[in-house]
């Protein structure tokens, strides 16, 4: 196959996921455009507040893209920039809590507590020593039966929602770890969030299942949560010494725009060692390439916030 037949094939693959750029240019998209970077240029360390609190869900079917890796560096990254950062670990393997250093065994005030007993977010919220600001909602093994217990649960796809809107604490970001599926806990995550974040590892099959994820992310608009964007797209575990990951890449960039953050995520040892150690990268490697990126992309994030329209409270249901 030769390198155009390749690009030829990565293109056909988007194409069928999320149609050609002209089709995916849609009122949501063109609004999430709108939320362009302003780059902090006064030399302050600090990250700018958002107009409003977002809650974002970190979602992507397919696993092994760094959802889980992207939440614990955003969110510490965030913190360390001087603001305040919940972390809701929805994912039954409890990366994200293990990522945080934070303690995730059985019968630890959990995710599962909040979504099947309706225990209040702030007694299951936990601080993170890695950073000031930085609390974390812990998962643990109980979580994956959840699905199963909440089957016959009134309005269980808000089971979340309404346990985020009933958390009095002033935070300016929620974010969300998602499983690696599109069952009922990744269900509950975009029926919270305000905004959904998608990470793409830069390999050709991480774009199979791209199309199903926003055709599931448009099922939730429509009918369980109409103010759902999909604001943002990080390109991650790019390996510079490959064609193909420049490929997917740009092919990325042209079908969504200004949706991709302008920084990519590489593959990176120490990324990868860090959760070993119950560390993010930002705290396990501060100069490591992994690190400046994670913090460049959370600067990018943050930017984009200053730009969005307030929205009205968030309301139970």
């Amino acid at each position: 196959m030769t390198e155009l037949d390749a690009q030829a094939r990565i293109r056909s693959v988007l194409d069928d996921a999320v149609g050609t750029p002209a089709e995916f240019d849609t009122p949501i998209m063109r609004e999430a455009a709108q939320a362009v970077r302003v780059r902090n240029t006064d030399g302050d360390n600090t990250f700018p507040r958002p107009v409003h609190r977002r809650v974002i869900t970190i979602a992507n079917q397919k696993g092994g893209v760094g959802k889980t890796t992207s939440t614990v560096n955003l969110s510490v990254a965030l913190a360390m920039h001087g603001l305040r950062v919940l972390v809701i670990d929805l994912d039954p393997q409890g990366n994200a809590s293990t990522g945080l250093g934070v303690e995730h065994s059985s019968g630890t005030p959990s995710i599962y507590e909040v979504l099947v007993d309706a225990l209040p977010i702030e007694e299951a919220a936990v601080p993170v020593e890695q950073a000031p600001n930085l609390w974390c909602v812990p998962a643990t093994i109980d979580l994956a039966g959840a699905e199963i217990e909440l089957v016959s649960v009134v309005a269980r796809e808000h089971r979340l929602r309404r346990a985020i809107a009933a958390y009095g604490n002033d935070v300016d970001y929620i974010l969300v770890d998602c499983p690696p599926s599109l069952g009922l806990l990744t269900v509950n995550a975009l029926v919270a969030g305000d905004e959904v974040l998608i990470p793409i590892q830069c390999e050709y099959y991480a774009l199979e299942g791209l199309g199903q994820l926003l055709n599931n992310i448009d099922l939730i608009r429509s009918h369980l949560n109409h103010g759902l964007l999909v604001s943002t797209i990080l390109l991650t575990m790019y390996d510079g010494r490959t064609k193909l990951a420049d490929q997917v890449a740009q092919e990325v960039r042209n079908h969504f725009g200004e949706l991709v953050l302008d920084v990519v995520i590489p593959r990176s040892v120490r990324v990868s060692e860090a959760p070993g150690y119950g560390q993010s990268v930002m705290t396990y490697d501060p100069g490591s390439r992994g690190a400046l990126t994670y913090y460049e992309a959370a600067r990018e994030l943050a930017d984009r916030g200053t730009r969005m329209q307030p929205v009205p409270p968030r309301e139970s249901v």
